[in-house]
């Protein structure tokens, strides 16, 4: 049975032993000394072929030191239009600010009749990835207006660790009374906690492609930490001290996980014995810019509008389940899409013609597109 009709028949491989393996090209150039194995994923990502679109103008521009693309419909609107800051994913690891997720931006610059820019974190450890994703997203808000953008109608979006940027730095923001209010959020099954990897879409979906339980948890300390290192402790447990366990438990719990979503299996796992030596490697994990799901009531209940979308098969369906609870819980609108046959990066193979979509798709695209055309 194929990765795909795995997937879309929404069959997981119980029985079905995954193991990924390390020694492709990327893995063998990585040991050799020639170049990470991320930096040779994102200059791949420079052999898609982008071709020009006459009804957008399209530039690169600086964003107070921090490069970014600018969608720009070349109708002339009715008055200022919507901003749409779009953070792709990737970890900060690979990925190409040129190509990764260019037609969907494409799409929802058409479709919306909104500006879009379009935001990629540079290829170093946290926090520069978010730390520049924030100063591109501030020097917008200040200077929306010469973009042709209405400073009240701005939303942040991402997907993957694109959301998980985009929902830091709305939450960075949301005290800042020098700045424009951001109008929404919208987290497309974003990465959002590090403290517990046995919620029940971590067990359920640990083996389904393309974001493998270890694999994920390992992208995301590589970013953390800047190199690789062994996970297993982390994936039990052991990183997080007995007294923040005590306190984000009120946030990061299975109990709070609807029971529907515990009916493909889910079994309690207690945690590991702490180990001071693994906290200290990865602490930066419990910060709210890595991890916002961490973040206090206080500002949870001051955030805008928001969409989230989750995949039924993907590891990270309960950050978003998590969040949407909390958001909700301290009277924040949201608007969940689940895609009951989706996965991780389902929406990334939007326009990619019929041969390589996938059923939902886009589906997913256009419960986003509607989304933004309400703001």
């Amino acid at each position: 049975v194929s990765v795909r009709d795995r997937i879309t028949t929404g069959k997981p491989p119980e029985t079905q032993k995954t193991k990924v393996r390390d020694y492709g090209l990327a893995g063998i150039l990585e040991k050799l000394g020639i170049c990470h194995r991320f930096a040779l994923l994102r200059a791949a990502c420079l052999f898609i072929p982008v071709m020009r679109d006459p009804k957008l103008i399209i530039k690169d521009l600086d964003f107070d030191g921090v490069p970014g693309r600018v969608y720009w419909p070349k109708t002339s609107p009715a008055g200022k239009r919507r901003g749409i800051i779009f953070f792709h994913g990737g970890c900060a690891l690979f990925g190409s600010v040129r190509k990764f997720c260019e037609l969907i931006c494409r799409a929802i610059a058409h479709q919306t009749d909104s500006v879009v820019i379009f935001r990629l974190g540079p290829e170093y450890p946290f926090p520069t990835a978010v730390q520049d994703c924030c100063t591109a997203a501030i020097h917008f808000l200040k200077n929306a207006e010469e973009y042709g953008v209405d400073p009240s109608r701005i939303a942040f979006a991402g997907e993957s660790s694109g959301g998980t940027y985009a929902t830091a730095i709305c939450q960075e923001l949301v005290t800042r009374e020098d700045l424009p209010r951001v109008r929404a959020q919208v987290l497309i099954y974003p990465f959002l906690q590090g403290m517990d990897f046995n919620l029940p879409s971590y067990q359920q979906n640990h083996s389904i492609p393309p974001l493998f339980r270890k694999r994920g948890v390992v992208l995301g300390l590589t970013y953390l930490t800047g190199k690789t290192m062994n996970v297993d402790g982390i994936l039990k447990g052991a990183h997080v001290p007995p007294d923040l366990r005590e306190k984000y438990q009120k946030w990061i719990n299975a109990d709070n996980i609807p029971e529907e979503f515990k009916a493909r299996g889910y079994v309690p796992v207690a945690p590991a014995p702490f180990s001071e030596e693994l906290y200290e490697q990865v602490k930066r994990a419990g910060e709210t810019m890595f991890a916002p799901l961490h973040a206090e009531d206080d500002i949870i209940r001051q955030l805008p509008e928001t969409f989230i979308l989750t995949c039924e098969y993907d590891v990270l369906r309960d950050d978003g389940l998590l969040y949407k609870k909390r958001l909700e819980d301290h009277g924040v609108p949201v608007t969940w899409y689940h895609v009951q046959d989706g996965f991780h990066g389902i929406m990334t193979f939007a326009g990619w013609g019929r041969i390589l979509e996938y059923p939902s798709t886009q589906k997913c695209l256009q419960s986003v597109i509607q989304f933004l055309k309400g703001l």
